[in-house]
């Protein structure tokens, strides 16, 4: 993963000055990004690795776009079999939004879509809306800077998280499902790549053999445990590489070094430690907070953190480790000055890390640089979140994909959404075509951040506010992969 530093912003700024220049004409048809969708191998921990990934044309992973800067791409499929690409934390029109049919049919292999929207700023990422590609790390980053990135002196640093299995995903999703898979859903096959596999029985699942059911007390909760940690993956990767082998990120003495982190896994939640570095968080999901300041930080799938780090003046070496929760499992980037001794680290902790967000205090400590203008809510849907891991069923409002009631609103409304969880299972919500404002927690209303995937912990009420945006059909649902290819989906439906 490619890094910017405060020089090579220089560069890069005089360029887009020269830009400024031309016509606007020239810029328009010399100012298109391609991006596309392949196969790729990586080495993890020794043994070499086919996956999927989107390179745009400096064959690096992901793109990053200006200030100002229109998402004007060219997406090719080169891959063998259809997919389709969701701008996750872009606000497209619907009909480039990136979900199968909705209303755009998926890309055919050697088949090119143009987009073009505004790019709204921030931390965001890429991914295939087909749960079976993503966890083929059909993913990548996709940063949109902002002017105070460009004038800020500090460097730029991407921590892109994944979780990884030799297996296939279908054998991965067979397993943690027991054998079953929505099978009437039309969401492209959003199941298993159109592979049906079989009814709704689950009987045959064993979750002892598969390493599932990782459970954890919650307290409070009178003894009640959360089931944490659906599949234990054969490795837990930041930027592709595995602690045994990290990627070592060469920063000044003294620097500034702003860590864009994004959680891309399929089913896997993590800490962001910092160890001695003290750091400020200062945006989620692309969307400035007052910094906060700590040096753990938790993020569920789909989520994203911006932290701040101050290198000492007299250097050294500095991990920054992605910690599985619940578990002892962990990864991350070590940044390190020119000279410094790199340790090699253990890719196990010595115990399990915490959960994440049972309490909801890190949520509850947010605060949104731009809050949402106060207005009162048209409605108050209340969306109840179950399910259990046997049988494997996941919900909305009792209901799966296919015979979901979808939440429904008037263009320029404000809408206030509960989730509340009732599972014992955490579940990242994620809402297409808008960002909205965390305004509650449990029962005490707050001045949230801005997000657009909020994780609402095992039996834990999240409220969050909206303004309905384009009159369309726009995906709700959980980012965990296994609980979405389930059926833990319903749409948000904006009429005129």
């Amino acid at each position: 993963m490619s890094t910017l530093s405060r020089r090579g912003f220089l560069a890069t700024t005089a360029a887009s000055a020269a830009s400024l220049l031309l016509p606007g004409r020239v810029r328009a048809q010399s100012s298109r990004l391609s991006l596309t969708a392949t196969t790729r191998t990586i080495d993890v921990r020794g043994r070499a690795a086919s996956v999927w990934g989107l390179l745009g044309s400096n064959g690096q992973s992901g793109l990053v776009l200006d200030p100002g800067q229109r998402f004007a791409v060219d997406l090719t499929n080169s891959l063998a079999d259809p997919t389709i690409i969701h701008w996750h934390g872009q606000i497209p029109d619907n009909a480039q939004d990136g979900v199968p049919d909705m209303p755009m049919p998926v890309l055919q292999p050697g088949e090119t879509r143009a987009y073009d929207f505004p790019a709204r700023a921030g931390t965001h990422w890429m991914h295939a809306h087909i749960p079976a590609h993503e966890m083929m790390l059909l993913a990548a980053p996709l940063v949109v800077r902002r002017p105070e990135d460009v004038s800020a002196d500090r460097q730029e640093v991407t921590l892109f998280l994944h979780d990884f299995s030799f297996k296939s995903p279908v054998e991965v999703l067979a397993e943690i499902t027991g054998g079953a898979s929505m099978a009437g859903m039309d969401h492209s096959q959003m199941g298993v790549e159109g592979q049906a596999m079989g009814g709704m029985d689950h009987s045959g699942m064993d979750v002892g053999a598969t390493g599932q059911g990782d459970m954890m007390a919650m307290p409070g909760m009178d003894g009640m445990a959360m089931d944490l940690n659906d599949y234990n993956f054969d490795a837990y990767l930041a930027n592709d590489r595995t602690l045994d082998d990290p990627e070592v990120v060469q920063v000044d003495k003294g620097g500034h070094v702003l860590v864009r982190v994004i959680n891309a896994a399929a089913a896997t939640v993590f800490w962001i430690d910092t160890g001695t570095l003290p750091d400020r968080l200062v945006a989620v999901d692309g969307e400035p907070v007052h910094p906060l300041a700590g040096s753990r930080f938790g993020l569920a799938m789909g989520q994203r953190l911006d932290i701040e780090l101050d290198v000492p003046g007299e250097g050294g070496s500095f991990p920054i480790l992605a910690l599985r929760e619940g578990a002892r499992e962990r990864t991350g980037v070590i940044l390190a000055t020119k000279g410094a001794v790199v340790t090699r680290l253990a890719d196990m902790s010595e115990a399990d890390h915490p959960a994440f967000s049972g309490d909801l205090l890190q949520e509850s400590a947010l605060r949104a640089i731009t809050p949402l203008p106060d207005r009162a809510p048209t409605s108050q849907p209340m969306l109840m979140l179950g399910g259990s891991m046997m049988p494997y069923v996941w919900t909305i409002n009792g209901q799966t994909w296919g015979t979901h009631v979808p939440v429904t609103a008037k263009s320029g409304e404000r809408v206030e959404i509960m989730f509340h969880n009732m599972s014992m299972m955490g579940h990242p919500m994620h809402l297409h075509g808008h960002a909205f404002q965390v305004v509650g927690v449990g029962n005490k209303r707050i001045a949230g951040a801005v997000r657009d995937t909020v994780h609402v912990p095992p039996m834990g009420m999240v409220t969050v506010a909206l303004d309905a945006g384009e009159a369309a059909r726009w995906m709700l649902h959980c980012h965990h992969m296994p609980h979405l290819s389930m059926g833990m989906m319903t749409e948000f439906t904006v009429s005129a």
